[in-house]
């Protein structure tokens, strides 16, 4: 096999990779892992489950590639938002990554991958694994590229979970002091829903 013919069959794999992964993202979403099958998956993508396993070996290897895909994408637009915040001070910087990811989860379903994927981690050990590595690198990114205190990221991170919380019981949809307590300073972007600042 030429190296050219070599390439474009690694480039269609991976083009079908990703639209599993992309698939799997809204797949799990919906169902969570242990209400989603390979089949549910395969269905979503319009391919063979047999596929999907010449891809993954089963269902916790695709979760947990889906998992690393997500925190890459988190990743990617938040080192994209940095690169563009308005100064390169800690507050700008934070404050234009929490804008991104706010827009990011409107995206309803990354927001619910997301959290699937944090209630699995209670359980699975894998999963836990690949959920602790997936935040460590967001924590230490944030950190590096906002040159913020511990504090500060913390913060920010603090408030990328209560962000979660309020796009998942649209709690900007309800008028009660509660719900008011909870979105206060929280910016709030239409798409699916979505609140911010906060990261993951």
């Amino acid at each position: 096999m030429s190296t050219a013919a070599h390439t474009r069959q690694l480039s269609t794999a991976d083009a079908r990779r990703r639209t599993v992964l992309d698939t799997a993202v809204s797949a799990f979403g919906r169902r969570g892992y242990f209400g989603t099958t390979t089949t549910d998956v395969a269905e979503l993508a319009g391919i063979s489950q047999a596929y999907v396993y010449r891809l993954f070996p089963d269902k916790e290897a695709l979760f947990v590639a889906v998992v690393q895909h997500c925190f890459a994408l988190v990743r990617d637009t938040l080192g994209v938002a940095a690169d563009a915040a308005r100064d390169r001070s800690p507050e700008a910087v934070l404050d234009a990554m929490g804008d991104a990811y706010a827009r990011l989860i409107a995206d309803r379903d990354l927001l619910l991958l997301q959290m699937h994927a944090q209630c699995a981690a209670a359980s699975q050990p894998v999963i836990l694994e690949a959920v602790r590595d997936g935040y460590a690198g967001l924590v230490e990114h944030a950190r590096a590229v906002s040159g913020a205190a511990e504090g500060a990221v913390q913060d920010f991170f603090a408030k990328g979970t209560l962000c979660h919380l309020v796009v998942a019981i649209d709690a900007v949809g309800v008028d009660a002091p509660w719900a008011r307590t909870l979105t206060d300073g929280l910016r709030h972007y239409e798409g699916d829903q979505s609140t911010g600042p906060g990261a993951p």
